[in-house]
């Protein structure tokens, strides 16, 4: 039983494995804003850059550590170079910066939560990304990523601290942001979208199966010193996805059928044509090893996931909390 865990960063997935505390103990959550934590199982800490903290005496005694916190991907960064220093210098250097102190407190496991985009942005029908696949990080988010996964093991030769690193595909939830925010509002609001034709497969994972197979990965022995993919373990299509959430809102389903090439057409005049390739694209992942090394099935089914999502977002919408 794991006693003590510190969780970097408190953002999406950071806030849910803080408030996660069925298995846990005691918990401490590094924050770069200056905020106090009202609940009495974990502290909050204030570190303002990780990747040029001296000293993080808070990991003393600590039994694993969960690196949440990151550069999130810039969808339209004007210039690549510019951002891949901003992206390496908090994704590869504060990364590293963590796990080398962690090592020299006597922490046993760090778990790293990297993407699935550092194997790629698509997969070829029915040749799902696997944990042997080649890495093929095509983006600064991607490429730091990659780097900080390449240092970790390297300090893990060096110091025998237990590396976990798990590369998730799009995570979505309650505190969903971003392009799933932005389609539940598109769904939302009733605006006819032109993707009723996609026959593409895409794998998600829900926030709380994320949660789930982290918990899982701190405390399960055979975690040590692998890579794992993880996923709800049912790959669904843009147009299955976007009709499953149109239902769940209580909206108008005003998603229509409009031929793929015309379409393809249509993003590369309005120059959306990565956005569109993501959209239609492929991006499966098997979780063989997840599931054969570890014993883990995710405990959430994807329907009640997405359900619970777009409660979620009715329920701010109620508030006012969204436009």
């Amino acid at each position: 039983m794991v006693s003590r865990v510190v969780v970097t960063g408190t953002g999406f997935l950071g806030s849910a494995l803080l408030q996660s505390l069925g298995r846990q103990t005691f918990l401490v959550g590094v924050s770069r804003q200056n905020i106090r934590s009202d609940n009495p199982r974990y502290d909050l800490v204030h570190v303002h850059d990780l990747a040029k903290a001296d000293s993080l005496p808070f990991l003393a005694g600590c039994n694993a550590v969960i690196h949440t916190a990151a550069r999130v991907h810039r969808m339209n960064a004007d210039r690549l170079d510019v951002e891949l220093e901003r992206c390496r210098y908090v994704n590869t250097v504060g990364t590293l910066n963590v796990a080398r102190h962690a090592a020299s407190c006597g922490v046993k496991r760090f778990i790293f939560i990297s993407s699935i985009k550092v194997n790629g942005e698509k997969t070829l029908p029915n040749l799902p990304f696997s944990e042997k696949s080649p890495s093929g990080p095509g983006d600064p988010y991607a490429i730091s990523k990659y780097e900080a996964e390449l240092g970790l093991w390297k300090i893990s030769s060096e110091t025998g601290m237990e590396i976990v690193i798990i590369r998730p595909p799009l995570v979505y939830g309650p505190g969903v942001k971003a392009n799933f925010l932005r389609m539940l509002q598109w769904l939302e609001s009733g605006i006819p979208l032109p993707l009723g034709s996609i026959n593409n497969k895409r794998s998600l994972v829900a926030l709380d199966n994320l949660v789930d197979f982290i918990w899982t990965c701190v405390e399960h022995p055979a975690a040590a010193n692998q890579l794992f993919l993880v996923s709800d373990d049912h790959d669904l299509s843009t147009t299955e996805l976007l009709h499953a959430l149109a239902g769940y809102l209580g909206s108008p389903d005003r998603v229509f059928s409009f031929p793929p090439s015309l379409l393809s057409l249509t993003g590369r005049f309005l120059r959306k044509s990565d956005e569109l390739g993501r959209l239609c694209g492929s991006l499966q992942v098997d979780i063989s090893k997840s599931k054969d090394l570890l014993g883990w099935t995710p405990p959430v089914d994807v329907d009640d996931a997405l359900k619970k999502t777009a409660e979620w977002y009715l329920e701010l919408k109620r508030k006012g909390a969204i436009a």
